[in-house]
């Protein structure tokens, strides 16, 4: 797997865009990103859906290899952890997650994420919200108009359409207006929304290999 990375900077600080659908911020050392929906294949699979289950494992091994190459000590969900609320994919997760005891786990609560007291245990966090303010960053799942903190946000699966002689071309993307960093979707099992994105951004776009602002 490669790891391309494009450097920008919010409000003075460094965060780091990865082509992997994650983002990295250097200085509290915190991997960002939003909507895994941990369990839709069992969920898919439980309503008679045949789905194999490596969709999930593809993307907590894309989630090992960024933790290994940025080391962080905390690692910031943006909404959209899981899908379906307890299943199957949910206990795989879990095991995974333990294999990293030393890392912080913050949950920012999503529209999917009906999460009992058992189910919070059973998933080790350390802490779970529907935001997370460090100093003027918000961490919040969907944008809100009546706040006036930096917001970085998830929930909407970003993309966008470019064009070509040959063919169109439909690729996930960052979005970084004035007052939103707008994530991508870390599940690749997930569509891409390329109407209700925001206006007037820098668009991110990345594929296996290499990332580029457009």
């Amino acid at each position: 797997m490669n790891i391309a990375v494009k450097n920008i900077s919010i409000n003075t600080e460094v965060f780091t865009l990865t082509n992997q659908r994650a983002a990295f911020w250097k200085r509290e050392k915190a991997l960002i990103l939003s909507d895994l929906h941990i369990g839709k294949t069992a969920h898919f699979r439980k309503n008679g859906i045949a789905l194999a289950n490596h969709i999930m494992k593809s993307d907590l091994e894309r989630l090992s290899v960024l933790i290994e190459y940025f080391n962080p000590e905390k690692f910031i969900v943006v909404g959209d952890l899981l899908h379906a609320g307890d299943n199957s994919d949910v206990d795989e997760f879990c095991r995974w997650r333990n294999r990293y005891p030393g890392l912080l786990f913050y949950l920012i609560e999503g529209n999917h994420d009906r999460i009992t007291e058992s189910l919070e245990r059973k998933l080790c966090l350390n802490f779970r919200a529907e935001f997370l303010q460090i100093d003027d960053f918000v961490f919040i799942h969907d944008f809100d108009k009546t706040r006036s903190e930096f917001q970085i946000t998830g929930h909407i699966h970003p993309g966008v359409v470019l064009n070509s002689s040959v063919k169109s071309f439909r690729l996930p993307c960052f979005v970084q207006t004035s007052g939103q960093l707008l994530l991508p979707a870390f599940s690749e099992f997930t569509g891409l929304d390329t109407q209700n994105i925001p206006k007037g951004g820098k668009f991110f776009v990345f594929t296996d290999s290499e990332i580029h602002e457009i």
